[in-house]
């Protein structure tokens, strides 16, 4: 518990990539092989299901959402949301993105201190829900994040995972989890309230196709559906780009020639210009920083699955119920498949390295049938905001307090993220 992230990397270089781990009274397997991380996520996944951890502490925020469903509604739910992440509906939401990147920008004084942690949270909450729903939440981005706050105390707490029995005291943590929820549940049933009074035909956002969506025999979604994808996606899908916008803030600090070459890249691309989606091609090396960031700093650090009847992995047996877990952390940092792991080196995804890295050596977005479904949407926020907010300022990481990823159920940077505004 001291140290999670080390453990769980030292754990398979001192014992081999199929390890039986007791955390407590909970028991795991440690899978830290590609190989068999493709086979529980692809080859075999009908034989596994989503692990009882989630189902544990997340499932009372996300309720049936797309991350914590299961089996036919999940199949359903995830066609009725797929349209919104086409090419071309990501493409129209690039501007959107640039114009509130330039609006932080507009914000940031040469010389002052800002957490850019709180600035990347607020940044992405409101492309989410202008994208995605259509809405502006900027007033209220401080109590999304108070209570974003109120609820990962409790969820990422090994505690509540380990004795059950405290989801029943009303513990300050609980208390405060609880609230969190009821602020949370507020402003997405406000969002869905506030369309359907609208009288609006269908539009092009994410709600409005889920408010329109029909099942087979004519019925709508209920108002408890709706609310359990919004906010599935409201949450998720703004907090791992906030993330990794917020690590790559961090490692540039520390790198000055990669921050140079930024600088070059996107003088030499957009000139005095604003960033649009047709650039992404072209600011190859800005997408590079963003993938080896993602390497280095997982938002999703671990991932796990439940067996649903015995099955053989790597050539041991795993009993129906038990827990497999992987962890992108430690395998994205095996010397077996990157040179030098530890340091941050953009340039390493030049030419064809992704094509020859296994697929499930590098694997921040998850895999198989359950891949993120916004993962071009967060690639295309994270290039566009780094492109818009980098060609003016850099900076610096202040010492105090020391920048400690924090592992509950996303890495996040413990205490924040401190930095001084560089202009130029």
């Amino acid at each position: 518990m001291r140290d999670p992230l080390q453990f769980l990397r030292g754990t398979r270089e001192r014992y081999g990539d199929v390890v039986r781990v007791a955390i407590g009274p909970l028991e795991v397997i440690l899978l830290s092989h590609p190989d068999l991380v493709e086979d529980v996520l692809v080859t075999r996944n009908r034989l596994w299901q989503k692990d009882r951890y989630l189902h544990q502490t997340l499932r009372p925020v996300l309720g049936d959402g797309l991350l914590s469903s299961e089996g036919d509604f999940w199949r359903r739910q995830r066609r009725l949301a797929q349209p919104a992440f086409h090419r071309d509906r990501i493409k129209a939401y690039g501007a959107i993105m640039v114009e509130h990147a330039a609006r932080l920008a507009s914000q940031w004084r040469d010389g002052e201190v800002r957490d850019v942690h709180k600035d990347m949270m607020h940044l992405t909450l409101e492309i989410v829900a202008e994208t995605l729903f259509g809405a502006n939440v900027g007033h209220q981005a401080e109590d999304v994040g108070a209570a974003l706050e109120s609820v990962l105390a409790v969820v990422s707490d090994p505690f509540e995972l380990f004795f059950p029995i405290l989801k029943r005291l009303p513990t300050p943590k609980r208390i405060g989890f609880d609230r969190g929820v009821v602020k949370l549940d507020a402003i997405i049933y406000g969002l869905i309230e506030k369309r359907r009074a609208s009288g609006e035909g269908e539009t092009n956002d994410l709600l409005s196709m889920l408010l329109h969506a029909r099942d087979e025999d004519g019925s709508r979604m209920s108002d408890k559906q709706l609310r359990d994808e919004c906010m599935t996606l409201f949450l998720a899908g703004h907090e791992t780009t906030a993330l990794n916008l917020s690590w790559t803030w961090l490692l540039l600090s520390r790198h000055g020639s990669v921050a140079s070459k930024l600088s070059r890249e996107l003088e030499a691309v957009l000139g005095d210009r604003p960033a649009t989606f047709d650039d992404l091609p072209n600011l190859r090396f800005t997408g590079q920083i963003i993938a080896e960031s993602l390497r280095l700093y997982p938002p999703a650090w671990s991932m796990g699955r439940e067996a649903r009847e015995d099955v053989e992995v790597g050539g041991y047996r795993v009993a129906a119920g038990e827990q497999v877990w992987f962890c992108p952390w430690a395998i994205q940092r095996d010397s077996r498949w990157f040179d030098r792991p530890d340091e941050f080196l953009p340039e390493r995804w030049e030419g064809d390295f992704a094509k020859t890295l296994h697929r499930y050596a590098y694997f921040p977005f998850g895999g198989g049938p359950r891949f993120c479904i916004g993962q071009a949407f967060a690639h295309m926020e994270a290039v566009l905001l780094l492109a818009t907010l980098a060609r003016s300022f850099r900076l610096d990481v202040q010492s105090s307090p020391k920048p400690v990823p924090q592992p509950s159920v996303t890495l996040r940077p413990k205490n924040g993220l401190r930095v001084r505004i560089r202009r130029g």
